[in-house]
């Protein structure tokens, strides 16, 4: 098939746009500038320029690589401050709204059969009811402030996706990600915090996290491309775990002291209201329905192993 990845070059883009070539199928990436070009035909790509907040430039994109499947990948996430998660969630924000409607627009007009978009499972279910999640639950209808314009836009994403009735819209949930590129990468700055003892756990630790390895994902939107069906897939591993578990076994893996324990009032001051939220009150997801439906299978099932074989 014809493939147009948007956000070719990302942490994701990396890893999927050879999955795709070496599956056999004609991949085109679509880029912002001609900087991009030498990196995204390494990857396995054709590129095709266009900046996915112009409309024009969009479309004329589209109908030059003619895919039959567009995979909308498009973030532009950077380090989380926690303290003001909206500022660095911001662009990302405008391009799960405006560039997933530039992108729907153009693959109306050309007809595209089916389009794939990336959103979020890790931090966007409700916090109330059991630890974990399906794709049934409903997102979180009273997010704090700093979190609100997050879920937001990937509600938008999600509705325009799945109302896309001329199009087959798939939407794949991703947990939190580790592995190369991302911000649990061996050397990140995410993990030198833990291994440094400045990334305590917080009141009781109770949020449960639902990771899966980068290339884990780029499987499984490999296998959306190719045999996914309308809706939503929560895409994440075998195993949700909350802070008090994940934390100290992670700072054990990187052969740190146990991470400090602070109550809820001292992470509220330090990391705000979102990084309490993200340390106390978070459900995980399941990935039932992935494997399910798409044969999907994570080669890292769960991240206690996963991390400690991450290149």
């Amino acid at each position: 098939m014809r493939v147009l990845v948007a956000g070719a070059t990302g942490a994701m883009g990396k890893e999927l746009v050879p999955r795709l070539a070496d599956a056999g199928h004609e991949v085109f990436a679509m880029i912002r500038s001609e900087s991009n070009k030498a990196r995204a035909a390494q990857l396995g790509a054709v590129p095709v320029i266009a900046d996915a907040l112009d409309r024009a430039q969009v479309e004329a994109a589209v109908r030059q690589a003619a895919p039959e499947v567009i995979v909308n990948q498009l973030t532009a996430i950077g380090h989380i401050d926690t303290r003001h998660f909206d500022r660095s969630f911001a662009a990302t924000n405008r391009l799960r709204i405006e560039g997933t409607d530039n992108l729907l627009a153009a693959a109306r007009a050309t007809g595209v059969r089916r389009f794939v978009a990336q959103s979020n499972g890790a931090f966007t279910y409700t916090r109330t009811g059991g630890p974990v999640k399906t794709e049934q639950d409903p997102l979180d209808r009273s997010p704090v402030s700093q979190m609100a314009p997050m879920i937001a836009a990937i509600e938008h994403l999600e509705k325009a996706v799945l109302g896309a009735a001329w199009s087959e819209g798939i939407v794949l949930r991703y947990g939190a990600f580790y592995g190369p590129g991302t911000s649990m990468a061996p050397g990140s700055e995410q993990l030198e915090m833990i291994r440094k003892r400045k990334f305590p756990v917080v009141g009781d630790g109770g949020a449960v996290w639902s990771f899966v390895h980068i290339a884990d994902a780029a499987a499984a939107t490999v296998a959306a491309v190719e045999n996914g069906g309308r809706g939503i897939y929560n895409i994440v591993d075998d195993d949700p775990a909350p802070v008090a578990e994940w934390l100290p076994e992670l700072a054990a893996m990187l052969g740190a002291k146990k991470p400090m324990r602070v109550p809820r009032f001292i992470g509220r001051l330090a990391a705000g209201p979102a990084g309490v939220v993200l340390m106390t009150e978070l459900r995980g997801a399941s990935n039932a329905k992935a494997k399910r439906e798409l044969g999907w299978h994570p080669a890292h099932p769960s991240w206690r192993q996963g991390l400690q074989v991450a290149p």
